[in-house]
């Protein structure tokens, strides 16, 4: 900005035509003014910081919600997994459940077992869960028929 200023400056001294002179001045005045006002002026940061704040948010909590909702997906898998795997080997835990079932067939034995499965989530917008009055975590639930052990 100082060496168009300075510039100008030359010009105008060394023009030999007075209303030369004077379109130079004006010119430079109105870049200036320009110039200046695109530096000082601030009228868009205020509506673009209520704009893009409350998105920036609302972009965290859609990621954190399909976050929550893959890892809920995976673990009701891996739990499934893990119940059809005992069901079949007959291993059950301290944390499983048996269910015994009824059958109209009086040599039919029916077994059903529960497993639990508890992971806890992430969270990228801090508070958001509390707020909502939940917990961090996924309680997931697989199930499968026991096999007879002969």
């Amino acid at each position: 900005m100082a060496f168009a200023k300075a510039r100008y400056m030359y010009f105008l001294s060394a023009a030999a035509h007075p209303l030369q002179r004077k379109k130079l001045a004006v010119s430079l005045q109105r870049k200036i003014k320009r110039h200046t006002a695109a530096i000082q002026g601030e009228n868009g940061n205020v509506e673009s910081a209520m704009v893009l704040i409350p998105l920036l948010i609302l972009f965290l909590i859609a990621i954190e919600l399909i976050i929550a909702t893959n890892l809920r997906n995976g673990d009701v898998a891996m739990a499934q997994g893990e119940a059809s795997r005992r069901a079949i080997s007959g291993q059950i835990y301290a944390s499983d459940e048996v269910v015994e079932l009824s059958s109209p067939d009086r040599f039919a034995h029916i077994r059903l077992l529960i497993t639990h499965r508890r992971t806890t989530l992430p969270q990228i917008v801090p508070g958001l869960i509390a707020l909502m009055g939940g917990s961090p975590s996924t309680d997931v639930k697989g199930v499968a028929i026991m096999e007879p052990i002969n």
